[in-house]
């Protein structure tokens, strides 16, 4: 009889342990299919899961308007600049080549633009010469544009000499500005 207690505890124990380790089956989850209720759990059905587009920018492209307008928007940003000579020179300083290397890198990026490079001098000397003068002024822009990979088809070249001048004071500061290669958008060509 001593026995017949510590049988009975034995038994209980081991069932004990027989349920607690027996695997436990998850309840029984409720279908929703049919419902339009929404929990926390569970995403809304009625709402696209993809990323929405990011809004575009509904200004439209300057450089696609008017050659004017895209002229204006490409001084006005820096995109096109002019190029200064010296006096009575028309090689290119560091500071030209500088300035040419950025309009080079505008015009690659932007094949559907021919330009005009002008060719413009001070008021000193006969108009012959500055006209002279101005078309070497154009050719060196153009030719270093060239050697940068940009088309010479696209580009052609004009002398005005003295003729449109930007600054009409007679004075060094003024004269400085005079001489230059202007760049003018002065077309677009199909290149898709």
């Amino acid at each position: 009889m001593n026995r017949h207690p510590f049988v009975w505890i034995a038994a209980a124990a081991l069932t004990i342990s027989v349920g607690a380790c027996a695997k436990k089956t998850p309840p029984p989850q409720p279908d929703l299919s049919g419902s339009t209720m929404t929990t926390p759990a569970q995403p809304a059905t009625d709402v696209d899961p993809r990323p929405s587009p990011e809004v575009a920018d509904q200004r439209p492209d300057p450089l696609s308007g008017d050659l004017e307008a895209a002229n204006r928007h490409a001084y006005e940003q820096g995109l096109l600049g002019d190029v200064y000579f010296d006096f009575d020179r028309a090689d290119l300083t560091e500071q030209a080549r500088a300035r040419l290397a950025r309009n080079a890198e505008f015009l690659r990026s932007h094949p559907e633009f021919q330009l005009a490079i002008e060719g413009h001098c001070d008021e000193r000397g006969t108009n012959e010469y500055n006209l002279a003068l101005g078309e070497r002024r154009a050719s060196a822009a153009k030719d270093y544009i060239v050697s940068l990979g940009v088309s010479a088809i696209r580009l052609r070249t004009i002398s005005y000499g003295e003729e449109r001048p930007q600054c009409r004071t007679s004075d060094e500061s003024c004269w400085a500005l005079n001489r230059r290669a202007h760049f003018m958008i002065t077309g677009r060509t199909n290149v898709g």
